[in-house]
């Protein structure tokens, strides 16, 4: 039978979790209404619960109900998301009596609701650019990020002319659960949060709504205080391990430059995925003198020492000692400095995961010095390497998985274009690089994409050698050893 959008869609919210059943039809489509203005419009084919959302969208336009704008589109479509989707008591009870069955029967459940509710961007995650990319370090995930929501130029207008509010507090806050949105800020209306206890502390756990690999999750402190490296965050990421080990977990940074873009507020990243340091090998054993605890550094271009164990204690004693070592230790021969002026340079990324029964702990270790020739960072992308990748190095890069601006997508075209001789638009900052590759290859029409991809791949290989703190040859690993001699 053919129906409306609004009858479809009120279908779905009576067919779903949410707290309405068939004699709240009327009521349903009355709250409806309340957003869209009356009128059921024209009978449509499709069923998806997007789509549905965007007809109702139109609807809201047409009625009057709202302006044609990027804000006011994506508020409205996540309030009628929001009545699809369980309140925050109803999801967390179900999360955790799923997790009574499994924890991944939990997390697929948390998972498939985040999607269905839009809550996960999963059309505009779709557009991304991905492939993997041979190197000396085994396959490179490279990805071309595509998803990022456009912005509202009436936002940008308003920017600095309209004091903030202060709430919620930022992005990563768990007062984002259910917040309307804002010009400037995203609505969050159709979000949940499950409440969980990590290191004996309230925290809460969501996934990423533009997520960068599978199951892409954010555990967040429901306290609002700055990221720390310390001994609690090791204690916190294998509590995290034990709950869902399933899950892979990691904390960016505690600095600028080699951390992340929200180091105001404590949280993590974690989620179903495999990356490429995961899978590199150990290059050589080292003993801390600790049984039962298997060591090494790993064959990767960024400073990593692997600790496992079936004992999570050990592990967390291993990267405590590690962390604090690292804090204070300089070698001026290879350029780390612990301190300069008084202002600290170290810190460690922690990536921690299972290996069958084995609690494994990554610790990379980072360096944020600046010099005259390395305003960037000396530890971070080089001049030569920032036309494909000059942002920070975070916790995804750190595991070989490249998040590349999408400016990549056309300026890559027209780097091709160049190599095949034709006529183009090529930005200036690639040019070196290109004429570089002029020097090695024969480019057709057939093999130019290839080729490219396959380069962009060396780059990030490059860029993550560049952020390296001991490089792969006799002068940075003999260096590397003798701050490993530090850890006995």
């Amino acid at each position: 039978m053919s129906q409306s959008a609004v009858e479809k869609f009120v279908n779905l919210i009576i067919e779903s979790d949410s707290p309405y059943k068939d004699v709240d039809r009327i009521y349903v489509t009355n709250l409806v209404f309340r957003l869209i203005g009356d009128g059921f419009g024209e009978t449509v084919d499709h069923n998806a619960p997007v789509d549905l959302a965007n007809d109702l969208v139109e609807l809201a336009i047409k009625h009057g109900k709202i302006e044609d704008s990027i804000t006011e589109r994506e508020i409205l479509e996540d309030q009628l998301m929001d009545l699809l989707t369980p309140i925050p008591s109803k999801v967390n009870e179900l999360f955790w009596n799923k997790y009574q069955q499994s924890p991944e029967k939990a997390t697929d459940y948390f998972y498939q609701l985040s999607q269905n509710n839009d809550y996960i961007k999963t059309r505009a995650i779709a557009k991304n650019i991905s492939y993997k990319a041979e190197t000396d370090y085994g396959d490179l995930e490279i990805t071309i990020n595509l998803s990022k929501p456009e912005k509202d130029p009436k936002a940008i207008a308003a920017a600095g002319k309209k004091k903030a509010s202060g709430y919620p507090v930022g992005p990563l806050a768990i007062e984002n659960e259910g917040y309307l949105g804002r010009l400037g800020y995203p609505a969050r209306s159709n979000h949940r949060v499950i409440r969980m206890m990590i290191g004996g502390q309230p925290w809460g756990f969501q996934y990423s709504p533009y997520a960068y690999f599978g199951e892409h999750a954010i555990f967040l402190n429901q306290k609002h205080v700055p990221m720390k490296i310390n001994q609690q965050t090791f204690v916190n990421l294998m509590d995290i391990i034990k709950q869902l080990p399933h899950y892979f977990v990691g904390s960016n940074a505690d600095l600028p430059i080699v951390g992340g873009s929200l180091l105001a507020q404590d949280h993590y990243q974690g989620g179903r995925h495999t990356f490429p340091m995961m899978k590199a090998g150990i290059d050589r054993s080292i003993d801390l003198g600790i049984d039962g605890l298997k060591a090494g550094i790993v064959k990767w271009p960024m400073a990593t020492i692997r600790f496992q164990s079936e004992d999570v204690n050990q592990v967390i004693v291993a990267a405590t000692k590690i962390a604090d070592t690292w804090k204070d230790y300089s070698d001026e021969s290879v350029d780390i400095r612990a301190y300069t002026d008084g202002t600290r340079h170290h810190t460690v990324t922690p990536i921690a995961y299972k290996q069958g029964d084995l609690y494994t702990l990554d610790v990379v270790l980072r360096d944020n010095q600046t010099s005259k020739q390395y305003p960037d960072g000396i530890f971070h992308p080089h001049k030569d390497v920032q036309h494909i990748k000059k942002e920070n190095i975070g916790l995804i890069e750190v595991m070989g998985r490249a998040i590349l601006p999408a400016r990549l997508k056309t300026e890559m075209k027209e780097v091709e274009k160049y190599l095949l001789g034709q006529a183009n638009e090529m930005a200036d900052y690639h040019k070196a690089w290109a004429d570089e590759l002029k020097t090695r290859y024969d480019f057709t029409q057939n093999n130019v994409e290839k080729i490219v991809d396959k380069e962009i791949g060396l780059v990030f290989a490059r860029v993550l050698e560049d952020a390296g703190v001991y490089k792969w040859n006799e002068t940075g690993q003999a260096a590397f050893d003798r701050f490993v001699q530090k850890l006995k």
